[in-house]
């Protein structure tokens, strides 16, 4: 019988996190190094992904390789999953975490550009940094994907509908991978609620607050640390018989 920390453990363990330089993809980052992983930090900025993988160097003696990727690009995709390879060899955990939900004023004002980049973004950079790391790893026989969707997903709202739309798409796009990737790979989905985290400096905050207390059962927004948990199982031995699940983690209520 193992005890928590061999179940959480991830030492000897390769983790990819996309949207990986800051807020709850960095707090994933570093959460992994410290549970004895290394890690590959893809975002859009390197100097960024430069930043935070020194950190991860300097405070946990854990590998940290930096590549710049914006995930709307097929190319680049696939040029980042090569680095990864290239660099350690293999990938035991992916997360797709990058993601982006714009602000419009009316859906009539929705360009095709906008709603291509959200899709971009959203859905078509994770199905194929999926595909070709779920393919490596069914290859080695083991390996955990963990998508990041959004409470919007389940609760849309007229403001938010290409970005729900995407992120309904992770959902069933969690759920089909389990089915193709099984037995050995294991695909799982985490559905955050309102995080304060870069992204919420955009918001009003004062009507946030407000509204939290009544629709939110914990009365507030998360901190970006307060994903680590979810993510943790699912990239760990501790979700082992745990596939094409969706964990909502957004402080009750629907946010």
């Amino acid at each position: 019988m193992r005890d928590a920390n061999q179940l959480f453990d991830l030492s000897g363990k390769v983790a990819l996190v996309t949207g990986g330089s800051r807020g709850m993809g960095k707090e994933m980052v570093l959460a992994f190094a410290r549970a004895g992983a290394d890690v590959v930090i893809a975002s859009r900025k390197l100097d960024s992904c430069e930043t935070l993988a020194e950190q991860v160097r300097k405070e946990t003696g854990r590998n940290a390789l930096a590549v710049a990727c914006n995930v709307s690009d097929w190319t680049q995709n696939e040029k980042l999953a090569e680095s990864a390879l290239a660099h350690y060899g293999r990938v035991d955990v992916l997360v797709n975490n990058a993601g982006m939900s714009p602000l419009y004023d009316h859906v009539a004002n929705v360009s095709e550009a906008l709603w291509d980049k959200v899709i971009g973004v959203n859905m078509k950079g994770p199905f194929r940094l999926t595909a070709l790391l779920g393919k490596h790893m069914v290859e080695r026989g083991t390996g955990s994907i963990i998508f990041v969707s959004s409470n919007g997903s389940l609760h849309p709202t007229g403001g938010i509908i290409p970005y729900a739309g995407s992120k309904a798409a992770v959902n069933a796009m969690t759920v089909g991978f389990a089915h193709h990737f099984g037995p050995r790979v294991r695909v799982n989905c985490i559905i955050p609620g309102p995080f304060l985290t870069d992204i919420s400096k955009a918001w009003d905050l004062p009507a946030f607050e407000q509204r939290a207390k009544q629709s939110i059962f914990l009365q507030r927004g998360g901190q970006a640390e307060e994903i680590v948990g979810a993510a943790l199982y699912f990239a760990s031995e501790a979700s082992s018989y745990t596939t094409g699940a969706h964990l909502v983690v957004a402080g009750g209520g629907v946010g």
